[in-house]
């Protein structure tokens, strides 16, 4: 680059941020839009479904992996009840998927842990299917 335009490169780059809003981060607290309250510290120690739930694979003690977590039901009440687990199939297609509660499943580093699981035992279940 050369050194004779960074002072007037800097001076542009100063003057249009002084043009743009100022935009901050949402951090632990409360804050109102509109009506509604809204409690960040609970925001910041809950789950992402996208990125730590839906998606990752379900294992049982033996580490046999037997399904993979398709979606979640989150019931009137605002309760996350049941994880919909998908086993067989390839790529999605012709899966089977079952309904398993929640409580059922626990949270390790980068999977869950169903106890008592197999795939065959998951296939045996009646299937979840949405209703249309």
């Amino acid at each position: 680059m050369n050194r004779s335009h960074t002072p007037s490169l800097l001076a542009l780059a100063i003057g249009i941020g002084a043009l743009q809003p100022t935009v901050q981060a949402q951090v632990a607290g409360t804050s109102t839009l509109g009506s509604a309250s809204v409690e960040y510290q609970a925001i910041a120690v809950g789950w992402s479904a996208r990125k730590q739930i839906i998606g990752h694979d379900v294992y049982n003690e033996s580490g046999e992996k037997v399904g993979k977590v398709d979606d979640l039901i989150i019931t009137p009440d605002n309760a996350v009840s049941f994880a919909i687990v998908g086993v067989g199939g390839f790529v999605g297609v012709r899966r089977h998927h079952v309904a398993i509660p929640v409580s059922s499943l626990a949270p390790r580093d980068d999977y869950f842990e169903l106890r008592g699981a197999t795939k065959e035992l998951i296939k045996s279940l009646p299937a979840f299917d949405y209703l249309e």
